[in-house]
């Protein structure tokens, strides 16, 4: 069961992400009837720790295997969405292939191991500003990648 619960007022979600960079791009994704994008990632299952759960989402989602490198950013995130308030906390992990580097067409959308729910693209990271990139932090948080995890609160749902 996804650690998400829905409460009276407000949506409670714990999501991971993987930061996975390659040469100066870094992998993104959408929902395909969306027009925001955001990092590969998803739901912590309920007695999952999340660095199992990135390695788990991401090999859902890809098909391939990681390793979690590292913690980059830990985020509480309020905003609205769907006409609903959510809290969420994430944790955003850098992450590598484990066995290979990833392979990627520059620019170009493809779909994962789900089908057609998802398009994944390498993006550079030079032109993120001009991506529809949520949350918006990582706007500039993935032109500097910290090195010790940084606690982020973003609040954003005055609805």
């Amino acid at each position: 069961m996804d650690a998400t619960f829905f409460l009276k007022n407000a949506v409670f979600n714990y999501r991971v992400a993987g930061v996975m960079i390659e040469d100066d791009h870094v992998l993104i994704h959408k929902q395909v009837k969306e027009k925001h994008w955001a990092l590969p990632g998803g739901r912590v299952k309920v007695l999952e720790d999340s660095q199992t759960s990135i390695k788990r989402e991401i090999k859902e989602e890809l098909g391939f295997d990681v390793s979690v490198d590292n913690l980059l950013w830990i985020m509480e995130n309020f905003f609205a969405y769907n006409n609903q308030n959510y809290h969420e906390i994430g944790l955003y992990y850098r992450t590598s292939s484990a066995a290979f580097s990833f392979s990627f067409t520059k620019e170009e959308e493809f779909y994962g191991e789900e089908g057609e729910r998802l398009i994944y693209k390498w993006t550079p990271i030079s032109k993120i500003d001009g991506v529809n990139l949520y949350p918006e932090f990582l706007k500039e948080g993935l032109k500097e990648i910290p090195s010790t995890p940084k606690h982020l609160i973003i609040e954003d749902y005055k609805m």
